[in-house]
């Protein structure tokens, strides 16, 4: 099987993935950047049929063009982490081993999804998904949607359909309405933020409201917003709830980097190190703090995995967005309304269709999931997991390898040692 050896590894295309591939590419490193995605951006700057890239994200392709030294590996999947500074791709639909010499991890967050009933009725998504979903060109002119559950995102999400023809009938946001108010006011400190918050307003937002139920037949028709004890319908042809988002450490976890018990992020210390010797990280995954606080993490792990002294400016400016994310997460925090656990026929698993009434007869986690299956389809417990860790108090699980779905014949080809030279 094919090993391919570069200087510095790094996973994920996002804002603090491309910020540490521009700089270590700019040095003369060996670089490989490697997302599933089938083009760089991220979450943040993902591109489609219709969108073209952000600006900032097309100065980086622009920058990075004539470095030969850096290789994109979009559309890459990363199957195993297989010891001895390997990691185990899959590119194109064949198995490839990566071997480095430094690793920086910008595998970002995902969405922290929270069952209510009716929320596997088609139109139902997180609210990053429909985001992501009418960034790839899927239309939703003239549809009325309701965005729902908490933090800046879901601004994002509303202001994302309704520019692309979507009626938004409502944002939804649980946190109550004197931490939003706090908030707001505080982003004062950070002028930029302020402004794009006036930008993204929407007329019907509504505080310290959460979905409890989505109605429909073959699709969702309507959803139930509870507020104060009193329940309202709003009649939709989509929903999109999500209650913020949970720091993508899979990969972390296989390494055997220490990972933060109170937020489920990575630990790094100021130079962006892991706990783990060549292993670095930066944006989400570290900690949520938004596009601001990656690039700059990027950033200065890359000058750490060069061993380049790191600009004092860079550490003051981590330090200025990591306050921002600290108040992002203390205004957003989620409440009682948000944590209640729906009814026990209220499906948790969707992967394998078990309920939650099934999920709370076990003690914790690997009864449930021995007993039900719970936390053992494609998406390996990341959706389910998360929810059983508010519901039930149970410590989050790491996904077992491989990490995501890949060819038989990827797994088959990990056993092979046979290297070929790279041309």
């Amino acid at each position: 099987m094919n090993v391919e050896h570069v200087d510095i590894a790094i996973v994920g295309a996002g804002p603090a993935g491309l910020r540490a591939a521009q700089i270590a590419a700019r040095a003369g490193a060996r670089v490989a950047l490697i997302d599933d995605n089938p083009r760089p951006g991220g979450q943040i700057w993902r591109q489609g049929p219709t969108l073209a890239p952000a600006a900032q994200l097309q100065q980086w392709l622009d920058e990075t063009r004539a470095h030969r030294n850096l290789v994109l590996m979009n559309g890459t999947k990363v199957a195993a982490a297989q010891g001895d500074k390997r990691l185990l791709l899959e590119r194109d639909g064949a198995p490839l081993v990566l071997a480095y010499s430094k690793l920086i991890l910008a595998t970002g967050a995902r969405e922290r999804l929270l069952p209510f009933e009716g929320w596997t009725l088609p139109g139902v998504t997180g609210a990053g998904g429909l985001q992501a979903l009418v960034k790839g060109g899927m239309p939703v002119r003239g549809e009325r949607i309701v965005v729902a559950g908490s933090g800046p995102l879901l601004l994002a999400a509303a202001d994302t359909a309704r520019r692309h023809g979507a009626h938004v009938v409502a944002v939804v946001e649980q946190a109550p309405l004197t931490r939003v108010a706090r908030f707001v006011a505080a982003l004062a400190l950070t002028p930029g933020k302020l402004a794009q918050a006036v930008r993204l307003a929407v007329g019907c937002y509504r505080t310290g409201s959460v979905v409890v139920r989505a109605h429909g037949s073959s699709r969702v028709e309507a959803v139930a917003i509870r507020a104060r004890g009193r329940e309202e319908t709003l009649a939709a042809d989509r929903v999109a709830c999500g209650y913020g988002l949970v720091p993508n450490v899979t990969l972390a976890l296989a390494l055997g980097c220490s990972i933060d018990e109170r937020d489920g992020a990575i630990h790094v210390d100021d130079s962006q190190r892991t706990s783990q010797e060549h292993v670095f990280a930066a944006g989400e995954c570290t900690g949520i703090g938004g596009m601001e606080l990656a690039r700059v993490e990027g950033a200065l792990a890359a000058h750490t995995a060069l061993s380049i002294p790191a600009d004092a400016r860079l550490v003051r400016q981590r330090d200025r967005w990591r306050a921002f994310g600290r108040r992002v997460a203390h205004a957003f925090e989620l409440g009682a309304d948000a944590r209640a656990m729906p009814s026990p026929d209220t499906v948790l698993c969707r992967c394998e269709d078990v309920s939650i009434g099934e999920v709370a007869a076990h003690a914790n986690w690997r009864d449930a999931k021995l007993q039900t299956r719970c936390g053992m389809g494609p998406c390996q417990g990341r959706i389910c997991g998360e929810a059983a860790a508010i519901y039930f108090g149970w410590p989050r699980t790491a996904a077992r390898e491989p990490f995501v779905p890949v060819r038989i014949d990827t797994l088959i080809a990990a056993h092979e040692r046979t290297e070929t030279p790279v041309s």
